[in-house]
């Protein structure tokens, strides 16, 4: 189940967003004409592709969401292209003030309980005891998470473990290219909305099932937080694909007909599946409108053992070249 990445990848867009306000008070023109930079046969591949039509192309890179100083500058071949680019396009543009407002707003709306209402009595007590032994551990005040949702409190959680390893967001791939896309005066595009992020992981229903599993998941998940990390930054410096979704899988497995197993389809459908679509579907259109794009999205999209970015673009006749 790939709620390890997720983990990772949305709690770090909110803690962008989140950590600097009110959890921080709680808790302390024309496409690039064949412009690649060739590499030998024997250089390592990255999670770099080239997409492209009969009369243009453009630029696919998988990022991570963090990093470190060590993972710059890259590769010739990625910076050769990134300069050559008119446009960035990234998942959602978190540079733009009207998008980090949006992601706070929509965080509040569709992440609180209902009035009078606290996370303790919704979860099996033995699953508040681990939330009040971490929390207790960490000097992290359960009491923040009462008047949370239980996906909202996973994710909450994830942000706190994630600032703890000491892990910074804005040496993630795509913040740093958002800095110099807009420090180079580069156009800035994203890909989809706040309420789409969002909603990848919001559960609002009644019973909050799918948010209690995902919250689950998080309490099993924080504690290979460092080993986690570790090996998702191995594999992208090597392009290793099977080391990347391993890490995304885990060792956690469900069984056929069982509800978590249900969840899990339901969480990987939303996270990443549907979003995918979206994904490809633009690029296209960046494609058939001559737009000179440099696209940035989660290396994760780009190596599903099904429906990723990569093959729906190759499913729709498209040239894609990897570097």
């Amino acid at each position: 189940m790939k709620a390890r990445y997720v983990m990772i990848h949305l709690a770090l867009r909110v803690m962008c967003v989140l950590f600097s306000g009110w959890l921080l008070l709680s808790c302390a023109g024309n496409a690039p004409r064949e412009t690649s930079a060739p590499q030998s046969a024997s250089a390592p591949q990255h999670f770099f592709w080239k997409v492209s039509d009969s009369n243009s192309s453009v630029w696919l890179l998988g990022s991570i969401h963090f990093a470190d100083s060590s993972f710059y500058p890259l590769d010739s071949v990625i910076e050769t292209a990134f300069a050559n680019a008119e446009e960035l396009a990234v998942e959602i543009d978190v540079s733009d003030d009207s998008v980090s407002s949006e992601i706070a707003s929509e965080s509040m709306q569709r992440g609180m309980m209902p009035a009078g209402k606290r996370l303790q009595d919704i979860l099996p007590p033995e699953m508040w005891n681990s939330i009040d032994s971490i929390c207790s551990a960490w000097g992290f005040p359960s009491m923040t998470l009462q008047v949370m949702r239980p996906w909202f409190a996973a994710m909450t959680l994830s942000a706190f473990a994630i600032q703890r390893a000491g892990i910074d967001p804005t040496l993630g791939v795509d913040a740093v290219l958002l800095d110099r896309a807009a420090h180079d005066g580069k156009a800035i595009v994203g890909l989809e909305t706040a309420s789409e992020q969002i909603g990848a992981l919001a559960d609002t229903t009644d019973s909050d099932s799918a948010g209690i599993f995902y919250l689950k998941s998080t309490l099993r998940e924080v504690s290979e937080l460092d080993s986690m990390v570790a090996r998702i930054v191995r594999a992208w410096k090597t392009g290793d694909d099977a080391l990347l979704r391993e890490t995304m899988e885990g060792e956690k497995k469900y069984d056929e007909g069982t509800r978590e197993k249900e969840f899990s389809d339901k969480l990987d459908e939303k996270v990443y599946k549907s979003r995918n679509v979206k994904i490809a579907e633009r690029i296209a259109e960046f494609l058939s409108e001559d737009r000179n794009v440099f696209v940035v999205v989660g290396a994760a999209h780009l190596v599903l053992d099904e429906d990723n970015v990569v093959d729906l673009l190759r499913r729709r006749g498209l040239k894609v070249q990897r570097y």
